[in-house]
């Protein structure tokens, strides 16, 4: 079932789908160091924000690096490890929209969103199942004035794939994975995908 998304604290929210919906618009990436992590991701690239993922950012083997702190809804303290790779930041406590330009004013190339990630075994253990499996549709908070726009790419990836690549980094005391992105999979079957082994897409 496609869970409430239009309450207050979801403004950001308007559409979501499982993982098995898929988009022409969908962008692809790679992750290929480490080994735990090297699958093929799917993001939702942000409805009206942000530049394009296309042939105009080409990307392979850029720094994958977690934000800190994880919500990115302030300056980076990490700032000058994100500059010239993408940042990998959690939802929550700011719209997509800030994350991005926050993103992007330390100096990241590219914005990656995703889902709350649990930081205890209990609250993995209570969190509603559609924060790992849906994909959200981030649109432009019109609330927000920025100095300047977001210019770089802004994507949301899944919140199960978002958990898995954060705790896998931390347990292999790594700063980041290396990554391609985007990758061409236009006429690839869903099912010839190397898709991570924990989703069931």
């Amino acid at each position: 079932m496609t869970p409430n998304i239009y309450g207050n604290k979801l403004r950001d929210w308007r559409t979501s789908e499982s993982i098995l919906e898929i988009r022409d618009s969908d962008v692809f990436f790679e992750i290929i160091d480490p080994p735990e992590l090297e699958y093929t991701y799917r993001l939702w690239p942000a409805m009206d924000f942000g530049a394009p993922f296309n042939t105009s950012f080409s990307e392979r083997g850029i720094p994958l690096v977690l934000s800190n702190p994880a919500t990115g809804c302030r300056r980076p303290d990490n700032a000058d490890q994100l500059k010239g790779r993408v940042a990998l930041v959690q939802r929550g406590e700011c719209t997509f929209l800030a994350k991005a330009a926050i993103g992007q004013n330390a100096g990241a190339k590219a914005v990656i969103i995703t889902d709350y990630y649990a930081a205890s075994a209990e609250e993995e253990r209570t969190n509603p199942l559609w924060m790992d499996h849906y994909y959200i549709d981030m649109t432009h908070d019109n609330n927000i004035n920025l100095l300047e726009p977001v210019r770089i790419p802004v994507g949301f990836l899944l919140g199960k794939n978002g958990k898995m690549i954060c705790k896998t980094l931390r347990k292999l005391d790594k700063p980041f994975a290396l990554i391609n992105i985007p990758v061409n999979l236009t006429y690839t079957p869903i099912n010839k995908l190397q898709q991570p082994p924990w989703l069931s897409w």
